[in-house]
């Protein structure tokens, strides 16, 4: 019904990691363009299912463009660079809303780059996630206007073996707007390309800022 009203309609999934999978192919079977920002997913199970060839999604973890940027950054140098942090400890905590289920994606995307470096190696199961108000004050300075409606708090700290040098790496977000921005354009973007039909059916945030396609 809604497909009959709206043709070019294109749907935004904020949901949760439990529903991502189903929602993804619940789109493909209806033909159905997405924007999936739910994280938790099994991404490669989301291209599957998309087997509607006029339907495209765009699949990312983060929606934030800084902070995608600041991850595509981080994965370049650890193609450059491999190895260049060998022997450094790697400690990454990242403390969210209590609403937020399962550990941040960037997070993981972002330390499989220190990996790459040399870091660690650090587990995924490894990350310290904060889901507790008062210690996400406590620890993070965290404002206790935004530690239960919205927040994303992020620090991935390397370290030598002998202590003498450490290096730390943040990305502090307060409140949802950013991710709204980068929704947004991310819709757009969908919308163009879907229009274009472009060969390429399955896109990312890094996609995005590529294409310079920012509001």
């Amino acid at each position: 019904e809604m497909l009959e009203k709206y043709p070019s309609l294109i749907c935004v999934d904020y949901t949760h990691p439990s529903s991502a999978n189903p929602n993804a192919a619940l789109y493909g079977r209806l033909g159905v363009s997405y924007v999936m920002g739910t994280t938790g997913g099994d991404q490669s199970k989301m291209i599957t299912d998309l087997v509607d060839d006029s339907t495209y999604a765009l699949i990312a973890p983060n929606m934030g463009k800084q902070i995608v940027a600041f991850q595509a950054a981080m994965k370049l140098m650890a193609a450059e660079f491999p190895g260049a942090f060998g022997g450094y400890s790697l400690s990454v905590t990242e403390s969210h809303q209590s609403t937020k289920a399962d550990t941040s994606g960037t997070a993981k995307a972002v330390v499989a780059s220190l990996n790459e470096l040399g870091a660690g190696p650090l587990e995924i199961d490894a990350i310290e996630k904060i889901r507790t108000p008062s210690e996400s004050i406590e620890r993070l300075a965290v404002p206790e206007s935004a530690v239960s409606t919205g927040h994303a708090f992020h620090t991935y700290r390397l370290e030598s073996a002998d202590g003498t040098v450490a290096l730390e790496f943040k990305h502090n977000v307060v409140g949802r707007r950013v991710y709204a921005e980068g929704t947004v354009d991310a819709a757009i973007f969908l919308a163009n390309r879907r229009e274009a039909k472009d060969s390429q059916r399955v896109f990312n945030m890094i996609d995005v800022l590529r294409a310079g396609a920012m509001g």
